[in-house]
């Protein structure tokens, strides 16, 4: 019977090759023009479900596998040599890398915060949509409880933070001591994620400091045996550092703001530069982020940079009460540290018209804060750049002829 099939496959598959290529591209014979009837969008993360967990950066054998390992490890009584970060020393060749990564953050948010004063940013107001430039588009994708029956936004002004979504950490003077519990929740500070990120990777900031070790760790049986005082001797307790050295100081480090006089009136060049510094922070914080562990809840945003999370019970995500509100703690991706915003790419930014929803399909998707950018004038990445293909947008007496 197999025998007999295979030839009728053969045929089966020697007919879909033949198909011609008008029909898949679907020409448009009455105006002369093709127009792709395929999905145009770049291919985006898919939104996972309320019940679903995110997608390891390792599998479970894997991460099985190596705790095994590490189980037999433990059994024996005897010295586990630790490679920088794991014994509390820094990296020194990621130490510059750090510094880069917090200056391109810094001139980052400068610009975004200024060129927001000539570039519209609306969000809705129901599902939390952003749109970047004026007019906001007529796509009917608002589908949350509460929303029109038409499925439309409601459009309100937005602002930097959606553009640029904060991710807090925890900020922790030794980042191989003990994790946060869930009574100090509200007193040990937190920072940005990138910032915390940054300081552990080396970089100094005056107003968080870090225990920097000169003697490296021991791991014995399992447990960390440290010989180095939990402070130096020319180090003087301040008031918003305990004895297990948490820091309670409570500034805010997510307004960064620089003078204007330190860019040129160029919206252009204002653009240009801050497209090297997205690329150049994203770029940065991947390479800290391969050395440096940084932990994920796997069901909702929460992150803590460090080797493990802490225990602070505040997930309400998936069946938390199964947990007693404890993080399902999984390695994290940049996009965790950076979550991207996906908004639709204005092509023709001299058109003042919206984007309709008849043509959503031949719409890309791009980042805000890189959409923001190409809209001031600022060429796109290669790597952006290929998702933009050559297709031409038909109108809407056009869009009614395409096969």
């Amino acid at each position: 019977m197999l025998l007999r099939h295979v030839p009728t496959v053969g045929h089966l598959l020697e007919g879909i090759i033949q198909v011609p290529v008008a029909r898949l591209k679907g020409i448009n014979r009455h105006f002369g023009v093709s127009y792709s009837t395929l999905p145009t969008c770049n291919e985006l993360p898919r939104k996972l479900k309320k019940s679903e967990r995110k997608p390891p950066v390792r599998s479970f054998n894997e991460l099985k596998r190596e705790a095994r390992l590490k189980r037999k490890k433990r059994q024996n009584a005897c010295e586990i040599i630790l490679q920088p970060p794991e014994n509390g020393l820094s990296v020194e060749h990621l130490v510059p890398v750090a510094r880069e990564v917090y200056a391109a953050r810094t001139e980052l948010l400068s610009t975004v915060s200024r060129l927001i004063k000539y570039i519209a940013i609306y969000t809705c107001s129901l599902c939390g949509e952003v749109h970047v430039g004026h007019p906001p588009h007529k796509i009917r994708t608002c589908n949350v409880q509460g929303s029109l029956s038409s499925k439309e936004h409601a459009w309100v002004r937005g602002g930097i933070q959606h553009v640029l979504p904060l991710v807090e950490s925890f900020h922790l003077y030794d980042r191989i001591g003990r994790a946060v519990s869930h009574k100090e929740m509200l007193e040990v500070d937190r920072i940005p994620a990138i910032v915390e990120l940054c300081v552990q990777a080396g970089f100094d900031i005056p107003e968080y400091p870090t225990r920097r070790r000169t003697f490296p760790v021991y791991s014995i049986a399992g447990k960390m045996i440290d010989f180095e005082k939990r402070f130096p001797k020319d180090f003087s307790l301040g008031e918003d550092i305990d004895a297990c050295g948490f820091r309670y100081n409570r500034k805010r480090m997510d307004k960064d703001t620089h003078p204007a006089e330190l860019y040129p009136n160029d919206i252009k060049a204002i653009a240009v530069g801050g497209m090297k510094a997205w690329e150049k922070m994203c770029s940065g914080s991947s390479k800290l982020m391969e050395t440096y562990a940084v932990q994920t809840c796997g069901y909702c945003p929460e992150v803590q940079v460090g080797p493990k999370g802490h225990r602070v019970r505040n997930c309400q995500a998936y069946k938390h009460q199964m947990r007693d509100g404890q993080h399902a703690w999984q390695e994290a991706r940049i996009s965790d540290l950076v979550p991207p915003v996906y908004v639709y790419h204005v092509q023709d930014q001299q058109n003042k018209k919206p984007l309709v929803n008849e043509l959503r399909r031949y719409y890309i998707m791009l980042p805000a804060v890189v959409e923001l950018f190409a809209q001031c004038g600022a060429p796109l990445e290669p790597k952006y750049a290929g998702a933009m293909r050559d297709v031409v947008i038909p109108e809407m007496d056009e869009e009614k002829w395409v096969v």
